[in-house]
């Protein structure tokens, strides 16, 4: 068989997947394998609480990521976003995590910046790491350590980690284990992993709120949506990030800055090959609640105007779009704090909105998460057997039934 006879198959795979063929010799390139977008940290007054530590200092904190494809050399994205002081890292590692806070043996490797082992963060600045040869499987799982020498106020993080960050005393970057310390479950600083890929791979983001980032999942079980359509697509070359924060909304900033704001950094910056939009439903239900008691209402028109601002800007950049209808969210968050978050009148403009997602066509796709997750009896709540409990978020099963509806024909296109 000769060599053009062999490539035949692998063009045939690689399209069938949505994919380039690869060409002879291509090199490999660095793509985002996983992220946590950054978010600025809040005081004592919120509605929810912080869940992080308001100062670190002489302190190592260690956070596990689970990566959505693999490659051979790996290196970090830190964050100091929303700092209004630099912040020094004096130590940073790199292993496989072997579950919890340890690490693979002979798997650790130091960190470099420039060529040196500490770096200063910036006030609003990111922070890339040297790449370290370190061999990475798709859907591997990986354990940034990090070491904070100096007195430093955490300003940047991402609050819903879903996953235990281990926090102790000294420059432990090093040790195999980290014990007896404080549990976190929240992301200071790390905002991205990112793989030299020897093979082409096509990118996803998904870009949410709550829903995306895995509210009322199982923690340190990677049951979010997001995870489930990685562990579909990442043996398939496929990279899937999520740009989820909890309390996100299109229009204004809450538990982060609004998706108009942060769309070029979390999304655009990727170079992703589509984006699926699932956010609007916290636009909705803020305003009269318990997070806004005094805030005016958002009608529909203004919503939908900046889903086409971010159409606009996906289609500038040659990004596939993809929208997501807002689930049901009737009698939302029982017994908790916050209270007014549903009406009849909020009720309303869901529809309204996810009409035109669902009718107006401008979108590249559409995928409705709303027809997926809710009850057929009695449509404004969610199917019991989706609902985490709490009328507002999915459970595990629910999340696995959203990702099951996103398709490679929504992501790509047809072939």
């Amino acid at each position: 068989m000769n060599a053009k006879s062999l490539l035949q198959p692998l063009a045939a795979a690689a399209l069938a997947l949505g994919l380039a063929a690869p060409a002879a010799g291509a090199a490999p390139q660095w793509v985002g394998t996983w992220s946590a977008s950054p978010q600025a940290t809040w005081g004592a007054g919120f509605a929810l609480p912080n869940g992080a530590p308001e100062r670190l200092h002489d302190q190592t904190v260690r956070q596990v990521a689970r990566v959505s494809v693999g490659g051979g050399r790996v290196r970090i994205a830190l964050s100091n976003a929303y700092g209004d002081a630099p912040v020094t890292i004096g130590a940073a590692r790199i292993a496989r995590s072997a579950g919890g806070s340890r690490i693979q043996a002979g798997s650790d490797r130091a960190l470099t910046f420039g060529g040196r082992r500490a770096v200063t963060l910036l006030p609003g600045a990111p922070v890339l790491s040297d790449p370290v040869e370190l061999e990475v499987a798709a859907l591997g799982e990986v354990a940034v350590s990090l070491y904070l020498p100096q007195d430093t106020a955490l300003r940047t993080f991402h609050w819903e980690g879903r996953q235990d960050a281990f926090l102790v005393g000294g420059d432990r970057t090093a040790d195999a284990r980290l014990d007896g310390g404080q549990v976190l479950q929240t992301r200071p600083f790390l905002s991205g992993v990112y793989v030299e890929a020897a093979q082409p791979v096509r990118r996803v983001v998904a870009f949410g709120d709550s829903i995306t980032d895995g509210a009322a999942s199982t923690p340190n079980r990677y049951r979010r949506w997001p995870d489930a359509l990685a562990q579909r697509l990442a043996p398939r070359g496929v990279a899937v990030l999520n740009a989820g924060i909890s309390g996100a909304r299109v229009l204004s900033d809450g538990m982060g800055v609004s998706a108009l704001a942060r769309f070029e950094r979390d999304v655009l910056s990727q170079r992703p090959d589509s984006v699926v939009l699932l956010m609007g439903i916290n636009d909705i239900a803020w305003p009269g609640s318990t997070f806004e008691p005094t805030r005016a209402a958002v009608d529909a028109q203004r919503l939908i105007d900046g889903y086409r601002q971010l159409i606009a800007q996906a289609r500038l950049h040659g990004v596939r779009i993809v929208g997501a209808t807002l689930t049901p969210f009737e009698d939302a968050l029982p017994g908790s704090p916050i209270h007014d978050y549903y009406s009849p009148a909020k009720e309303r403009v869901r529809q309204t909105v996810n009409a035109w997602i669902r009718d107006s066509g401008e979108f590249d796709a559409v995928v409705d998460f709303d027809a997926v997750v809710r009850d057929p009896q009695r449509p404004t709540r969610f199917l019991p057997a989706y609902d985490s409990g709490d009328r507002l978020h999915p459970g595990d099963a629910g999340y696995r039934a959203m990702a099951a509806a996103v398709d490679d024909t929504l992501l790509f296109g047809r072939r």
